[in-house]
């Protein structure tokens, strides 16, 4: 049987209702669903723009030929009192755009022109090129763009990491003092991470709420105590029946980076109960370990994940080991 995750999206109220379909039948009770909502907001005096629904589409099997045939659409159609739902290949959740091949590229090309173009008006309006002034203008007004809900959309791909890491890259060449460095220089002379390495950073913080009960622990995320090391985290083992590609992708995705990159975090910081402590502690362990992001017109020795750095023999074992 062919398994497709299909999910609406109202654009007002964001209310989404998603279902396996593996047969007929579940086409018909997602159809239900869809019905069951409309009727309890028309019972509950609530308008739902019925003409904006949409739907997506998310195909385990890719390699299936017949999903890509004129009618597969029609076959999958769903509709309201305003009629057929319209098909999608990618829909905006609170700011993030989701796309049926579950692809991040998409989401990371629209932020990135977006802050390229809030990274023009900045230069254009503001003639002084002083560190201060132009650091706090980028990372209040720039930077915010490239980082929203990154955790979530986390690239693994050079060229998508080349893609963000080449809007910091530019505004940073202009600022006084760095026009003859290159881009790992500037990064060191300014104290700025990466946004590769804040990306994770951004992970290591969400796995220390999750730890401590801060945030929902959706992907039933385990730890472990352990006398030598601290607390771990439990790395989801391989699924050997899942294809490479949704192999690929569920490598890629928090649920197995998180705990990967959580096990990187030392014991003394492990250990820390008290969050902006282990902030402050944790951003000065990772300004000591290498950061040479993938940037076009570079060649990196590695990916410069803190994973690739802990595996290289070359980076400080009391800074990562």
């Amino acid at each position: 049987h062919k398994q497709r995750t299909q999910t609406w999206n109202t654009n007002i109220f964001h209310t989404k209702i998603s279902k396996p379909i593996t047969n007929e039948s579940d086409m018909k009770d997602l159809q239900n669903d869809l019905n069951s909502v409309t009727e309890w907001s028309k019972r509950n005096n609530m308008t739902l723009h019925e003409d904006k629904f949409e739907y997506i589409c998310h195909a385990a099997l890719r390699s299936n030929s017949l999903l890509e045939l004129p009618f597969t659409n029609d076959i999958l159609q769903y509709s309201t009192n305003k009629g057929a739902l319209r098909v999608t290949s990618q829909v905006k959740d609170l700011g993030i755009l989701v796309s049926s091949n579950l692809s991040w590229a998409t989401h990371i090309r629209s932020i990135c022109q977006r802050a390229r173009q809030k990274a023009a008006w900045v230069l254009s309006v503001f003639h002084s090129r002083r560190p201060d002034v132009m650091l706090t203008l980028y990372k209040s007004m720039v930077r915010s763009l490239l980082e929203y809900c990154s955790p979530l959309w986390n690239p693994t791909k050079i060229g998508e990491i080349q893609e963000l890491e080449g809007v910091q890259k530019t505004i940073t060449s202009k600022i006084a003092g760095c026009q003859d460095l290159n881009y790992w220089e500037r990064l060191q002379k300014l104290s700025l991470m990466s946004l590769q390495r804040r990306r994770e950073r951004f992970i290591m913080l969400t796995m220390w709420k999750i730890l401590h009960g801060k945030t929902s622990n959706d992907l039933n995320i385990s730890f472990q105590q352990r006398s030598r090391t601290g607390t771990k985290a439990v790395v989801p083992s391989v699924n050997h029946v899942s294809s490479a590609f949704h192999q690929s992708l569920y490598d890629s995705s928090f649920a197995v980076i998180g705990p990967k990159l959580w096990n990187c975090v030392p014991n003394h910081l492990n250990c820390i109960t008290e969050f902006d402590l282990f902030k402050s502690e944790l951003t000065a362990f990772l300004m000591k370990v290498p950061d040479t992001p993938p940037a076009k017109g570079y060649s990196p020795k590695n990916s410069n994940s803190v994973l690739a750095w802990r595996m290289d023999n070359s980076a400080s074992p009391r800074t990562l080991r």
